[in-house]
């Protein structure tokens, strides 16, 4: 039991390094990757100036987009590729210039090819959004896919 564990630990996390290589989106936007494990990952990024909307807050799309990346990593982390199928968020409450969201996501369901995450995004206690993602597995193993 305790070896499976950790094999899950491992492939999550080369899984992980792989994808992180290539995501452009999240890296641009000052995203860290903070941790992952077998359905869990846990992504940071501080609200800039380029994020700051007409009101003065942080843009919702910005709020969407951490909490996606907090949900690729941890729908991709049991080694097959995996994709969105959908997901909805709630925004709590705003989040301003200089403030630093950390989304959490969660595996909640596992079925077959699909799968359902749900994902906190917050700055320090105060929780900003409610995301839950719903994921597709393509049934292709991540780190056998060229490059």
């Amino acid at each position: 039991m305790v070896r499976a564990a950790a094999e899950a630990e491992r492939l999550a996390q080369a899984c992980a390094e792989r994808m992180w290589a290539d995501d452009h989106a999240s890296q641009v936007l000052g995203m860290k990757l903070d941790a992952v494990a077998p359905g869990t990952a846990r992504v940071s990024m501080t609200v800039c100036r380029e994020m700051v909307n007409g009101h003065g807050t942080c843009h919702g799309g910005f709020i969407s987009t951490l909490a996606d990346s907090a949900f690729a990593f941890a729908c991709n982390s049991h080694g097959t590729v995996t994709v969105a199928s959908g997901f909805d968020i709630t925004f709590l409450e705003p989040a301003e210039l200089g403030d630093v969201l950390v989304a959490e996501a969660r595996e909640v369901a596992l079925r077959g090819r699909s799968g359902i995450y749900d994902v906190t995004v917050r700055c320090g206690d105060t929780r900003i959004a409610e995301f839950r993602g719903r994921s597709r597995s393509l049934g292709r193993p991540i780190l056998e896919e060229a490059r």
